[in-house]
């Protein structure tokens, strides 16, 4: 369970889009001058560097952002934050979802971000100290269930699991079903790998059954490397905002473009 290291695939193609519908649902609920809740259950180490030997053995960073950072228009939440953390970390940085939240929010607002993984939430803690982020070294699933619905009420729960403990398919659809009923206002955004096997099509039945109202966006890529069993990336977003739904089709034309250069 704690073996997953996502230096290694940080800044690829399923990265692009989970960074980029959540930077564009931060941009929106901070439009309004009220404060808001973060919470993320699988955070990792909030900064890559894509020139380590790691992310260049894959080569996945190459294919997603480095393909995609130029596609992207540069009045993009997304592209906004990726440009202020370059700026401070280097051309080679890439941010993983909490350091793009917390270049995004305000003061104001309350992040918490759960990592199980010692080395991992040593790195977390060097990248994201701030006196309005909580760091938590703890099952991110337990954390969000003890704090939801949190104060403020207003706020995003971000579920990302690497998806290594195949169990996590069954306890998912569990999970949000609670959390949903908890936090009733809460938009809560999951992450799936889109896999040949399909292991993922049974707990995306379950959801869709229990959250009819919820957007499910979803890219299909070509495998990274041949016998990569991931061929996909897909969100599943309870309650998502207004225009969502628009942004998701942009981000679909985006990808598409990408493609042709």
């Amino acid at each position: 369970m704690l073996s997953y290291q996502h230096l290694y695939h940080a800044g690829n193609l399923a990265d692009v889009q989970k960074h980029a519908l959540m930077a564009w649902m931060l941009d929106y609920l901070t439009q309004k001058d009220k404060p808001l809740s973060y919470i993320e259950t699988h955070a990792g180490r909030g900064l890559y560097d894509l020139s380590a030997a790691e992310a260049v053995k894959t080569g996945e960073a190459e294919q997603g952002i480095g393909v995609l950072a130029a596609a992207l228009p540069k009045s993009h939440p997304y592209a906004r934050a990726l440009a202020r953390i370059r700026a401070d970390h280097g051309p080679n940085a890439y941010p993983g979802s909490p350091l793009i939240a917390r270049t995004l929010l305000r003061d104001q607002d309350r992040l918490h971000l759960a990592e199980l993984h010692p080395q991992e939430h040593a790195a977390l803690l060097g990248a994201l100290g701030a006196r309005n982020v909580a760091i938590h070294q703890q099952d991110g699933f337990e954390l969000a269930q003890s704090l939801c619905p949190p104060e403020p009420r207003r706020g995003v729960l971000l579920v990302d699991p690497s998806y290594e403990v195949k169990q996590d398919y069954e306890r998912i659809p569990k999970f949000l079903a609670k959390v949903a009923k908890k936090w009733n206002v809460g938009i809560l955004a999951l992450w799936y790998p889109i896999l040949t096997s399909n292991l993922h099509a049974p707990m995306l039945a379950a959801l869709e059954r229990d959250h009819p109202g919820a957007l499910r966006h979803e890219l299909r890529f070509p495998p990274i490397r041949e016998g990569h069993r991931m061929v996909g990336s897909g969100m599943f977003v309870i309650n998502p905002p207004w225009g969502m739904q628009e942004e998701a089709k942009r981000l679909d034309r985006l990808f598409q473009s990408a493609k042709k250069r």
